[in-house]
């Protein structure tokens, strides 16, 4: 890894935004799945949270272009799970649902820790989930559609949510943990060896917190006696 490119992954891994996430409350198409993990990496969310669908969950990378490397999905069996997890990191919960308290997302802060929750396009999020949520928010529309594609929905609402994080000068801050930053800068550095690891469901390595090999002789020896 060149310097220039090791400066740039960790300028970018210092910019992300542990305190923001996504929902996806039984979000059935893979393509849609990959197009919203972009999403999340465009505006810097390190993890998102998907809740199985009751069909087959697959995972799609043709539209994602590799964000999948950069965003962890978490994936939950149920509604319940995914909520459970980010209460117990105290965030407020924003469901894209249309009903009597709905407001406009602009209306909301996205300043503080929170998670956007997002349906199917079909069916939307499920009672439960509409329930359980803190806000209802909405995407006016002004045509004769009610709703537009999912990760389009979620784009647009991230991209408000990271305006205002930008104007409080959040991506200014390195508010990412460090072993985190330093297991992205590891799988970058050496991704044969991550791919072998993850293979044979072997545990990583040793590595610094730059992602740097404590013992890369005895990982390269590894290596070549798999080859």
């Amino acid at each position: 890894m060149t310097p220039e490119r090791e400066q740039r992954l960790l300028e970018i891994l210092r910019r992300r935004q542990p305190d923001l996430t996504l929902i996806t409350d039984k979000v059935h198409k893979p393509r849609n799945i990959a197009a919203l993990v972009r999403n999340c990496d465009a505006v810097g969310i390190p993890r998102m949270h998907v809740v199985k669908p009751d069909s087959e969950y697959r995972r799609y990378r043709g539209t994602s272009r590799g964000s999948d490397r950069w965003v962890d999905s978490v994936l939950h069996d149920t509604l319940d799970s995914a909520i459970d997890a980010v209460r117990s990191q105290g965030m407020t919960i924003y469901a894209a649902h249309l009903s009597d308290s709905a407001v406009d997302f602009r209306e909301v802060d996205y300043t503080r820790p929170c998670a956007v929750l997002m349906g199917a396009e079909r069916d939307g999020i499920s009672d439960r989930a509409a329930e359980l949520a803190d806000r209802h928010i909405i995407v006016p529309m002004m045509g004769m559609v009610e709703s537009l594609n999912v990760s389009t929905a979620a784009g647009i609402i991230l991209i408000e949510a990271q305006r205002q994080r930008k104007l409080a000068g959040l991506y200014e801050l390195d508010r990412m943990p460090v072993r985190e930053t330093a297991r992205h800068m590891f799988e970058s550095r050496y991704p044969r060896l991550a791919a072998h690891c993850l293979t044979a469901g072997l545990p990583y390595p040793e590595y610094d917190d730059l992602g740097e090999l404590i013992d890369p002789e005895a990982c390269r020896a590894l290596l070549a006696r798999r080859a």
